[in-house]
């Protein structure tokens, strides 16, 4: 049997990047796979790509009834959900950022983990479950120019260990993982210009000299979600070849 037979995974932001890596890897371990995300046409993609029992369901996490509805109509329960979804902005100075773009981070880094666990964490409660978010190495040791998307990112560290410390008792576990920068549709954002320039600055100050890439995440996500890490909760677990060092 495969380390998922038998449960459910929900993936939210898993038409691209880091979300589709992972539910790649999730559903050739046999998991059911749901892919969330706002861009349907691309979840519905994916999902067909994976085939299987795989499925998609059109979300905004920054919206409650849009989270809401997702959940209400999944048709079965969720065992393990993955907090993927997440944006970034340009580098800048921490007063130039407009308001606008401040609350689309803090509704998709952050209000994005309170809704889900609102509506998931019950039902989770009855059948034990694991929660993995994916937090960022921007939340370790923040980089100049990015303060609010790295402050987004401390605060689901802090969540991540406070909900772990209050779901324990439930039979559910909470862990994160931090990634650097990969090669994902949001490295442009962080670099400002994707230049080979910058790419090389930007590597030099990763040890083993490499982006994190989707496979990376999912192998770490797929152990931390399994039974053999079943004595590990309230972790961030950096996944960065050596940055935060």
């Amino acid at each position: 049997m495969s380390r998922f037979d038998g449960r459910t995974v929900l993936v939210t932001g898993g038409a691209s990047g880091f979300g589709a890596g992972i539910a790649s890897r999730f559903a050739a371990e046999g998991a059911r796979v749901v892919i969330a995300d706002i861009n349907a046409e691309g979840a519905a993609a994916q999902a067909s790509l994976l085939g299987g029992d795989a499925s998609w369901c059109e979300m905004d996490v920054s919206s409650d009834a849009s989270v809401a509805a997702a959940v209400e109509a999944l048709p079965t329960d969720v065992h393990i959900l993955i907090n993927n979804a997440g944006i970034g902005h340009k580098p800048q100075t921490l007063e130039s950022l407009d308001e606008a773009t401040f609350d689309r981070l803090f509704s998709v880094n952050m209000k994005s983990v309170y809704l889900t666990a609102r509506h998931l964490v019950p039902s989770m409660k009855k059948t034990g479950g694991v929660i993995l978010n994916i937090a960022s190495t921007a939340g370790v040791s923040p980089r100049p120019g990015l303060t609010w998307y790295n402050a987004s990112k401390g605060w689901m560290i802090t969540a991540t260990r406070s909900m772990a410390v209050e779901l324990a008792a439930d039979g559910i576990r909470v862990n994160a993982l931090n990634p650097v920068a990969g090669e994902t549709p949001l490295l442009a954002t962080f670099l400002g210009t994707d230049t080979p320039e910058r790419r090389a600055d930007f590597l030099a100050t990763i040890p083993l000299g490499r982006f994190s890439t989707p496979a990376d995440l999912a192998a770490a996500a797929c152990y931390l979600c399994s039974d053999e890490a079943s004595m590990i909760t309230g972790v961030t677990l950096e996944v960065d070849g050596g940055r935060c060092i």
